[in-house]
């Protein structure tokens, strides 16, 4: 007992057991940073769950007094105004660096002038936005995996160029984008801003094609590719949302004006000179390459379908690229009730 007594009015013995103490504290606060920093990062991979009354209270801090779709559709996603990170800065890789996709894996392709960019859905799903230049014409890579709707728009409006940004609301389970110049808020599938000192603008679609990593890879080998060095701490080898994908119905309400196909089947929708049009992609799955003619209003066109590289295309007869977005046929119908439907 003395030799104990003595050992722990030692000096050399306070200062042994101090320092076994901040080691030990050490470690547990390395466990803790660790466990949280792992959980803030599946947090933030998994989609956000709706809340269980639909809230439509929430502006997210936008002024709505001059939105022109019903307020009572405005819905709050989840997540906090920015809380989906749109891409600022977006880093690119050459294809032979990736290491993040499987050759099924589906990119956005877009090609401006001489320049080829690929926008993995992988990392589009965790961000929504991505701002870039292609070509010299500043762009807006934008996914709704809602929707199932990515389309890439000029980021040029009226005489300045807008960044874009996630607002955290939702109409007609569709992403409303906002810009971070004016904060307008701007509808993906309408294409439009919906309020804010942007309201009634529109924004150009630019043609870009969803095809698989493999197929990309093959046509442009010296393109660039999207980095998962986005300055986020993300996962962009798993995809969230899978249970979504896998399910029959949607998250949100959303307004059921056409019931010709399943909520959640298909289509490839288009707009010809203010005609929307959709085709169901079940026309074309079980063929390995379809070219379908069609003509809406005045116009001819030709429907390209690749099954190897599951990539759809529309063109003018002149051959011209029109946009085309993949979408689920609820949103599709939603947006343009009045749409044709191709059959055949």
């Amino acid at each position: 007992m003395a030799d104990s007594t003595e050992e722990a009015l030692s000096p050399a013995a306070d200062l042994s057991a101090i320092s076994r103490r901040i080691r030990s504290m050490g470690l547990l606060l390395t466990v803790i940073v660790v466990t949280w920093g792992y959980a803030i990062h599946h947090v933030r991979s998994d989609p956000p769950l709706p809340p269980r009354a639909f809230d439509t209270s929430d502006d997210k801090g936008f002024d709505l007094r001059n939105l022109t779709i019903p307020r009572d559709e405005v819905f709050n996603g989840g997540p906090p105004r920015d809380g989906i990170p749109a891409i600022l800065k977006p880093k690119f890789v050459t294809a032979d660096q990736v290491d993040y996709l499987g050759l099924a894996n589906p990119v956005i392709a877009v090609s401006i002038g001489d320049e080829h960019k690929a926008y993995p859905l992988q990392i589009l799903v965790q961000h929504e936005i991505v701002n870039d230049t292609v070509g010299g014409v500043p762009i807006a890579a934008t996914y709704c995996p809602l929707c199932g709707t990515a389309m890439v728009f000029d980021r040029r409006v009226g005489d300045s160029i807008r960044t874009f940004g996630v607002s955290g609301l939702l109409y007609q389970s569709d992403v409303l984008m906002y810009d971070h110049q004016s904060e307008s808020l701007w509808s993906q599938l309408m294409m439009a801003a919906v309020s804010g000192p942007a309201v009634d603008q529109p924004l150009t679609w630019i043609p870009s094609t969803q095809m698989t990593w493999g197929a990309w890879k093959e046509t442009h080998p010296t393109g660039q590719v999207l980095s998962t060095d986005t300055g986020f701490a993300r996962d962009y080898k798993r995809m969230p949302y899978m249970n979504y994908f896998e399910s029959e119905s949607t998250l949100f309400p959303v307004p059921k004006h056409r019931d010709e196909l399943a909520e959640k089947a298909w289509v490839a929708g288009i707009l010809v000179d203010g005609t929307a049009k959709a085709y169901p992609m079940s026309n074309f799955l079980e063929s390995e390459s379809v070219s379908i003619p069609d003509t809406v209003g005045d116009t001819d066109l030709r429907i390209h379908y690749d099954k190897k590289a599951d990539a759809i295309t529309v063109t003018r007869a002149s051959g011209e690229e029109i946009p085309v977005v993949r979408a689920y046929w609820f949103a599709w119908q939603a947006f343009y009730p009045k749409t044709l439907l191709f059959e055949g």
